[in-house]
Formats: structure tokens, C-alpha cells, sequence
């Protein structure tokens, strides 16, 4: 489905729904399509936001998670946004995870979803040859467990992007500022409820990370998604919702009477 995209003051966003905020986070590679199935499902109920991330537009100097987490923390004084509920994928979850340490006060709760921060291995430990289309269409399927969820047109776009010398460098600058922020010894400081749901077959952020952020986090909850990669909200996006759902529910405020 297509959503429109706002352009304001700098920042390229979706806006759909009314409601409390569930602010969604893309990945490295990943587009505001990979979240269709969200938006689709919780802008009935929910104000569903995802901003672009600018990882192509930052100085190279300083292009890094820690950059993207402020550009995130402008874009939500922007909008106004407060008791923001934050789900990130890969990247993306790496980022919500350092907005929220450093501004706990925002965020009610978190979702991570094959998030970066303890350890990543994109594209199955080597960065795809740029002049080889099926090198490029093998390591994309590498994200899922079912390669038919690898779509050309999803394999056309990573093509395109990686052979931009400018994306490339960036992607190369952030994947390795992503390495050097390893998150271990700050997310004791998380005091907020958090989901894990992860893929049980995800090669990229592999089960072991999800199971050591549940340990590391103070209020976790793991939960698991069979025959699932690196993307479970776009592999399986019923159960994806399904889970998600139950969390918000399970932690909503209670508002007295």
C-alpha cells in the first residue's frame, strides 16, 4: 500500500493515524515500505510515524548511530511527540536504543526487532560486489529464511544503492560506527518495558544476540517467530502484529476512574 510522504523543515516522514505514538525505525538497508504491514494493521488505532533516517545525507565525518539518535531526537521535539511508543529494526534498533538512554523520559516502551548494538553479521560477513547483480540478489536473500521473500524489486533497490559510491561510503561509515557502539555495558540502563521479537533462523543478528539482550535489558521479554530472518515484520507479518499487539496491550497505563 502507499502511504504518503510528508516533507517539512527538513524531514521526510509517514503520518498515518490518530492516537498514541508508535514511531517506527528502518534499518541500514531497509526502506519505509518494510513496515506496510504495520502501518496498515495499527494506523487504525494508533498514530504510526517513520521518519527516513538520513544516512545518505550526513557528513561522512560524522555519520553514525549516535547522529542518527539525535537527528531522531529533533525530529521528535519537531512534532511534539512524548510517551512514544519506538520499534526498531536492525539499525533502527540500535538507534531507538541509544534515544532512549539518553532520553528516557519520552519513550514508554520499546520493541526491537534483529536489532544492532551487540553484534551484527550484514551480509553474511562480506559486502556485496558491486558489478554482480546475482552476488547482490543472493546476500539480500540472505536476510530472510525464505528467499521468495526477497523480491526483485527489493533486490533492484539494494543494486542501486550500493552502487552509488556516495551511499556506499556511508553505508560502509555506519556499519562501522554500528560495530564500535557496542551497546553491552549501557542497557542496564533501560528502565522501560521491552520486547525482543526475533527471528529463530536470523543469520544477521543470530538468536544468541537475542538472548543476551534479554539478559542485559532490566524489563524484557524474548519472543520468538519460526521460519523467520533478519525482517520478521516483513517475513511474517501476522505474527509480527500479533506479538506486537499483545506487548502494547500488556503494558498500556491504566488510567483511573
Amino acid at each position: 500500500m502507499d502511504f504518503v510522504l510528508k516533507e517539512e523543515h527538513g524531514y521526510s516522514y509517514i503520518d498515518e493515524g490518530e492516537g498514541e505514538v508508535l514511531l517506527l525505525l528502518h534499518g541500514l538497508m531497509g526502506a519505509l515500505s518494510n513496515w506496510d504491514a504495520v502501518i496498515e494493521e495499527f494506523s487504525k488505532e494508533y498514530r504510526v510515524i517513520i521518519p527516513i533516517l538520513p544516512i545518505y545525507d550526513l557528513p561522512l565525518l560524522t555519520t553514525g548511530v549516535k547522529t542518527l539518535a539525535k537527528h531522531v531526537h529533533r525530529f521528535v521535539n519537531h512534532l511534539g511527540l512524548s510517551n512514544v511508543i519506538l520499534l526498531g529494526n536492525s539499525l533502527g534498533g540500535h538507534v531507538g536504543l541509544i534515544y532512549c538512554i539518553n532520553h528516557p523520559q519520552v519513550v514508554k516502551s520499546l520493541i526491537l526487532t534483529g536489532s544492532s548494538g551487540l553484534y551484527e553479521n550484514a551480509f553474511g560477513g562480506s559486502f556485496p560486489r558491486r558489478e554482480s547483480y546475482d552476488f547482490v540478489k543472493e546476500k539480500v536473500e540472505y536476510t530472510f529464511y525464505d528467499p521468495n521473500v526477497a523480491t526483485k524489486e527489493l533486490v533492484d533497490d539494494v543494486f542501486k544503492t550500493i552502487n552509488d559510491r556516495n551511499r556506499v561510503i556511508r553505508i560502509l561509515a555506519m556499519a562501522k560506527s554500528a560495530i564500535r557502539h557496542n551497546m553491552s555495558k549501557d542497557l542496564h540502563k533501560i528502565h522501560i518495558p521491552v520486547a525482543l521479537i526475533w527471528g529463530r533462523n536470523d543469520k544477521i543478528t543470530p538468536p544468541e544476540v537475542a538472548i543476551e539482550f534479554n539478559q542485559l535489558l532490566p524489563i524484557s521479554e524474548l519472543y520468538w517467530i519460526d521460519h523467520c530472518g533478519h525482517a520478521p515484520m516483513m517475513e511474517h507479518p501476522e505474527e509480527f502484529n500479533r506479538l506486537l499487539r499483545a506487548f502494547i496491550e500488556k503494558h498500556k497505563v491504566k488510567v483511573k476512574v
